[in-house]
């Protein structure tokens, strides 16, 4: 947009003498699209300039010709090019067959935007698609999406829209924060998102057409492929393509080439006893490829039992297996996640770690188990089901029990590394047969990450099955993930499911610290008063089972809620209840609650008594693990700069940056990022602050915090007033409102209002 309209709308807003949110109000339009309108990043509608004048007294005629030139001449921006990503799953090894359904597929894709490919279960439906979308990456340079929608995933809950949608956006490089929670915004953004693309979307194992319908492209030029079972008969513009079996010369062509070649006698009754499904010809050349001895004979007597479908291949390597081997073969089928590593199939199974991976490796040769990383199993779905029938009358809950105990010594051995100070008494019923190398920090945050996925699935199982133990462990350990990782929503969420399990366990020390969690991760989504009802409860139930640490731990959660009511006084009064109650072996309790007191102390503006509190804990905090000193560190940072020194302030959140990249917390970095900032704009280097202020807002937006994102909007404003724009203090101040409004978070609305008020 032409900077001329922008500095004319500028000077219409001035001349109101209105806020930028009171005149949005009076033209009808949004905050935040007059925000972009006067800072140049938009052209308004000509009624909305009309109304501009309107207010500010002024004929709208003049602006009539400049409206004109901004609305046709160029931008004065462009928008970076988001990265392109290419998702699709690893294309099959010299690719046989389907050469009429491929040039179909082919074809399509320069005639159509949407092609439905069905047919029954393992007749190659993901495979053509694949390898059809591998041919294309070339003519769909802006991105190659994958989405296994598991809408045929024997045991696992088929992807909804709302998520797949959520999936897509964030590969189309949108953070969190902007990805709206209603399906029909998703949809709409989703759409919008892909007009300015010309990207290939595989929409894998799909239910129905219900299940894709919100996931279409609208306008634009983008090819969506979908997969499914059934066929797509009501789902409007899509070209459909149907799978049947293979034909007999192509189903002939794929054997050969998977058993690495010809051998003597009859491939046609292999290929009868297969059905001539792909899947189950590949199962069997494998047997076949790994069994030099023998012949086609020999195999087809393996297939002469039975009837003509790819359970009768299933039956024969399940035949030739021996009695341990086909038991790991059906514990597997009863995985959650996506895949599993020897040392939870060693848990699941419970039997020595060399024993699983030799079982393991046992099942990857006869291709009943797939090995797409090292040390990584998965199965086929169909394969999956298989596994599921060969004992579907046996009662899955000891075999979840023993992996849910995996993943909860896991997370324990993780937590003593990260120092939790909150009391989590976790019960772990059977000890796993063997935990991978947790002895050090990166590599227990590797596994944790690894696992994450596996972790969530089988925390939602143990939910549904009744596994009390496993469901409140579960729940209470991804504290530590989402402290790190961001995910606030998804926490609570987690302890809110699990809250009949931790009551029905009739543990009250785990009750009390259930609510505890509750009420911590209430109080980081700005539900204040929720947050207090449960805190209060733990409080209560900690006293009476005398957890001296765990009640002051609770008052510390109390005070940082009344720090976000702006209630200091009455936090400071807590935390020396707090401090009156610890002993002093209680050392990194006591560390953690005399932060908290240097906090509120320094939001009374008494800095020194603060810097005394919190110099009096940081040697020992040094002494505890690194996030403890990050701890101390922010306050004395924060007290410093109250006092007038922002090069020390600057020292100290420097430091804590520090500390929290080597400890890979992004969370705690964005804030001490934050405090770096504040502490430049006092020194004067503006620029600097704002850059600081850049850096931690991305990392907040791919954590999808929205109350840390809105209080760190809020000096980013100040920062941008101090280098004289005015436009980008605008729009931060805007944004934090918005948030903020949005996520009830009404201790920052007052503040992001007369940031905004102060401007105009």
């Amino acid at each position: 947009m032409h900077e001329e309209l922008a500095g004319s709308l500028r000077e219409l807003r001035d001349v109101t003498g209105r806020s930028l949110r009171e005149l949005a109000r009076e033209v009808h339009v949004s905050s935040s699209s007059l925000s972009r309108y006067v800072s140049g990043q938009a052209v308004p509608p000509w009624p909305t300039v009309v109304a501009l004048c309107k207010a500010a007294g002024r004929d709208p005629r003049p602006m009539r010709e400049v409206w004109e030139r901004a609305k046709d001449g160029p931008r004065a921006s462009t928008p970076a090019t988001p990265p392109v990503r290419n998702d699709l799953p690893h294309d099959i090894t010299a690719f046989t067959g389907r050469r009429a359904e491929l040039d179909a597929l082919l074809g399509a894709a320069r005639k159509t935007s949407v092609v439905a490919i069905d047919g029954m279960g393992g007749v190659g439906k993901s495979a053509l698609a694949v390898h059809a979308a591998h041919l294309l990456t070339a003519d769909f340079p802006g991105g190659q999406l994958y989405v296994d929608l598991h809408g045929f995933t024997p045991g696992r809950e088929r992807v909804e829209p709302t998520e797949a949608l959520r999936v897509l956006l964030a590969a189309l490089g949108l953070p969190p924060g902007r990805i709206p929670d209603d399906v029909a915004e998703r949809a709409a953004l989703w759409r919008s998102e892909l007009a300015t693309r010309r990207a290939i979307v595989l929409l894998d194992n799909a239910a129905g057409a219900d299940h894709v319908r919100d996931l279409l492209p609208g306008a634009g030029r983008s090819f969506v492929v979908i997969t499914s079972r059934r066929r797509m008969v009501d789902l409007d513009g899509a070209w459909p393509i149907s799978l049947d079996v293979l034909p007999a010369e192509e189903a002939a062509e794929l054997f050969v080439t998977s058993a690495g070649g010809d051998r003597p006698g009859d491939v046609g009754e292999v290929l009868r006893r297969c059905g001539n499904l792909p899947l189950a010809i590949r199962v069997a050349a494998a047997r076949l490829r790994h069994r030099p001895a023998w012949t086609l004979d020999t195999l087809v007597e393996r297939l002469r039992e039975g009837e003509l479908a790819v359970s009768d291949v299933f039956g024969m390597s399940l035949r030739q297996l021996d009695a341990a081997q086909r038991r790991m073969f059906g514990l597997l089928g009863l995985v959650p996640g996506e895949d599993i590593d020897a040392y939870g199939a060693a848990a699941l199974a419970g039997i020595p770690l060399a024993n699983a991976r030799s079982l393991l490796e046992d099942l990857v040769d006869v291709h009943l188990v797939q090995e797409p990383a090292a040390g990584r199993y998965r199965m086929h779905d169909l394969l999956r089901q298989a596994a599921r029938a060969e004992d579907a009358a046996a009662d899955p809950v000891p075999a979840i029990a023993r992996l849910g105990d995996y993943y909860l010594s896991g997370m324990l051995a993780v937590r003593k590394l990260v120092e939790i100070v909150t009391p989590l008494p976790v019960i772990v019923s059977q000890p796993p047969p063997a935990l991978p190398d947790l002895s050090h920090h990166d590599m227990a945050v590797d596994w944790m990450d690894a696992e994450w996925g596996n972790l969530t699935a089988t925390f939602s199982l143990a939910v549904q099955l009744g596994i009390d133990g496993s469901a409140v462990g579960l729940g209470q350990l991804a504290m530590i993930a989402h402290a790190r990782r961001g995910g606030m929503a998804q926490l609570r969420r987690g302890l809110e499911i699990s809250m009949p399990a931790a009551e029905r366990l009739g543990e009250r020390r785990m009750l009390a610290s259930h609510r505890y969690l509750l009420g911590a991760a209430l109080m980081r989504e700005g539900r204040l008063a929720e947050a207090v009802a449960e805190l209060e409860v733990a409080r209560v139930l900690m006293a009476e089972e005398g957890d001296i640490v765990g009640e002051a731990i609770t008052l510390e959660q109390l005070a940082e809620v009344r720090l976000y009511a702006a209630d200091a006084e009455g936090a400071v009064e807590l935390m020396r209840q707090a401090t009156a109650m610890l002993s002093p072996r209680e050392t990194a309790a006591r560390v953690r609650v005399r932060a908290v007191l240097g906090q509120a102390l320094v939001q009374l503006g008494k800095y020194g008594e603060a810097r005394e509190v919190v110099s009096e804990v940081i040697e020992t905090a040094r002494g505890l693990d690194r996030q403890k000193e990050r701890v101390c560190l922010d306050v004395l940072g924060r007290a410093a700069l109250g006092l007038g020194d922002a090069r020390t302030a600057l020292d100290h959140a420097e430091r804590a940056v520090a500390l929290s990249r080597a400890t890979r917390h992004p969370i705690f970095e964005a804030a001490s990022l934050t405090d770096t900032a504040v502490a430049l704009r006092h020194l004067g280097r503006a620029e600097e602050a704002t850059a600081r202020h850049a850096e931690a807002m991305r990392i907040l937006e791919r954590a999808g915090e929205p109350h840390r994102m809105a209080r760190g909007l809020l000096p980013y404003a100040q920062a941008c007033l101090a280098t004289g724009d005015r436009d980008a203090a605008a729009q931060h101040f805007t944004a934090a409102l918005e948030i903020a409004t949005a996520h009830g978070l009404t201790y920052l609305v007052s503040a992001a209002d007369t940031g905004l008020a102060r401007m105009s």
